[in-house]
């Protein structure tokens, strides 16, 4: 299975870059599955409903979110209705939505979407691998279930590291998102998942994180929080990820990071 991964879109800049470029994403890398990190799609902060259908009818196949997912309050009916996006698995299992989502390809293989959110420096959560091991007794990789994508939305890298290394074997790939900034990491651990530290951000690189200049080199100097965040609408790159696993065993056999 081909499964691709374009990290969290940001603003205008990354809604264009990704949606007009879904097409060719698809054809270049023979992509079976197409995953996009919506997280900060709507102005920065969230997704709306309008712009989750965009992706979803321009190739996508399935969505994730992470900490902003609540930002945009129309999206909770949604996240409830369709199964096809997804908040953090390590939520409350009241909350509005699914933490993991099954998406089966025309060929009848299926692979098993989920998403954590980290602790360090982030708000409380549940434990994000006690969490996944609750999700993974009810999946086998190889067997009841294709291939598996686990994207770890945190902040502090080694937390990343550690939930790679713990799920190794377990799952075809652990993506880190959340930090904007793709990592030169790209691996295959060594029991067969692949792995970054983040795969990058879709939005214009000539920013901070996605955010005309400005109002963080205020906040930098002078402490001062009162102007506010504005994402650049213009100029979006899309760093994604592309991998391959093995049709018998469900591991990764290669991971490449992509830019456009």
């Amino acid at each position: 299975m081909k499964i691709v991964y374009c990290g969290d879109v940001v603003g205008r800049a990354g809604r264009d870059a990704v949606l007009t470029n879904l097409k060719k994403i698809r054809e270049q890398f023979k992509a079976d599955v197409i995953v996009v990190n919506v997280e900060n799609a709507a102005h920065g902060f969230g997704v709306t409903p309008g712009i989750a259908k965009d992706f979803l009818e321009s190739g996508a196949d399935v969505l994730t979110t992470g900490n902003h997912v609540w930002q945009q309050r129309d999206i909770i009916p949604f996240l409830d209705e369709n199964k096809r996006i997804i908040r953090p698995l390590n939520y409350p299992e009241t909350a509005n939505g699914h933490g993991a989502t099954e998406f089966e390809l025309p060929n009848g293989k299926k692979i098993l979407v989920t998403q954590v959110l980290g602790r360090i420096f982030m708000e409380s959560v549940d434990n994000p691998a006690l969490t996944i091991d609750k999700l993974l007794k009810q999946y086998k990789l190889g067997g009841n279930i294709d291939a598996i994508l686990v994207d770890i939305h945190a902040e502090c890298t080694s937390e990343k590291l550690s939930l790679g290394y713990y799920l190794d074997g377990r799952v075809s790939v652990v993506a880190g998102t959340h930090t904007h900034v793709p990592t030169a990491d790209a691996k295959i651990l060594p029991n067969g998942t692949a792995y970054i530290t983040d795969v990058g951000m879709c939005g214009n690189y000539d920013s901070v994180l996605g955010f005309e200049k400005q109002a963080p080199i205020d906040r930098l100097c002078q402490k001062y929080n009162g102007s506010r965040l504005e994402v650049c609408r213009n100029n979006g790159t899309v760093w994604g990820i592309v991998v391959e696993t093995d049709d018998k065993t469900g591991l990764s056999k290669s991971i490449e990071q992509f830019h456009i």
